[in-house]
């Protein structure tokens, strides 16, 4: 009778033990996985090479607070993209005041729109085009594409049908736009536009940024500048400042009738 119910305790605690190393390893396998999607998560910069890339410049909206572009452009930034909206009714409540600044500290200036899954693209259009009325830019405006931010379940192929439609609004009525996106981004929602698919922005922690052509690189989502409390994104152009110089006067956005003359 001791015999056996020892025999029971002892086969119970090969069975505890057993469920315990299965947890065990099951937790650590998960903390594992944690710590390298953590490390994955961080990994949100890349230095670039500044002779290959020597024009510099920055995005910025509201949640950077109140940047100081004299600074910024004394540090050697040549240009800067202002969110201006997001979706269909929002407005960035900075921009006016960061595109004013921007404009009276030298820098080429260029607004952005952040594109949402769940609003109807005219609309989102109108949106865009009336928060940026009045202002005369130096760079192609922008629509920001991406799945940061944007509900889940919607699918790609109408997402993309929609941004079209947004594309060919803001050309009709500024007479160009660039895309920015990632590299998800670009497969899942620009892959079918073809050949009269926008000029790019790509955000990429590689070098080279993507195999496609590309404008402009956001390389860092952590950057330092002087003017700029905190981490700042940074962007590069793709050639050098000559050709640069050569791609503002050949892609100038057309201004509004109303364009604002109160930063020239």
């Amino acid at each position: 009778m001791c015999i056996f119910a020892l025999m029971k305790v002892s086969g119970g605690m090969k069975v505890l033990f057993g469920a315990v190393s299965v947890f065990v390893l099951a937790a650590l396998a998960v903390a594992g996985l944690m710590i390298r999607q953590r490390t994955v998560a961080r990994i949100s910069h890349i230095d670039i090479d500044q002779e290959h890339y020597p024009v510099r410049g920055l995005d910025i909206s509201a949640h950077n607070g109140t940047p100081d572009f004299d600074s910024i452009a004394a540090a050697g930034i040549d240009f800067v993209y202002l969110k201006a909206s997001e979706g269909m009714t929002f407005r960035d409540p900075a921009f006016m005041r960061n595109y004013l600044a921007a404009r009276r500290a030298g820098l080429a200036v260029g607004a952005y729109h952040f594109f949402r899954f769940d609003c109807d693209a005219a609309m989102q259009s109108s949106n865009f085009l009336a928060a940026i009325v009045g202002c005369d830019f130096q760079l192609p405006p922008v629509i920001d594409i991406e799945e940061w931010g944007n509900p889940t379940g919607y699918d790609s192929r109408n997402i993309a049908r929609r941004l079209e439609l947004m594309i060919d609004a803001v050309r009709a009525r500024r007479g160009t736009v660039m895309l920015y996106t990632n590299k998800k981004g670009l497969a899942r929602y620009l892959g079918t536009m073809g050949g009269d698919m926008p000029e790019l922005w790509i955000c990429s922690f590689t070098d080279p940024p993507v195999e496609q052509s590309w404008r402009l690189w956001q390389h860092s989502h952590s950057g330092k500048v002087s003017g700029v409390r905190g981490d700042v994104d940074l962007n590069t152009f793709n050639g050098s400042r000559d050709e640069w110089l050569l791609w503002l006067d050949n892609f100038r956005p057309a201004a509004d009738s109303t364009a604002d003359s109160t930063a020239e």
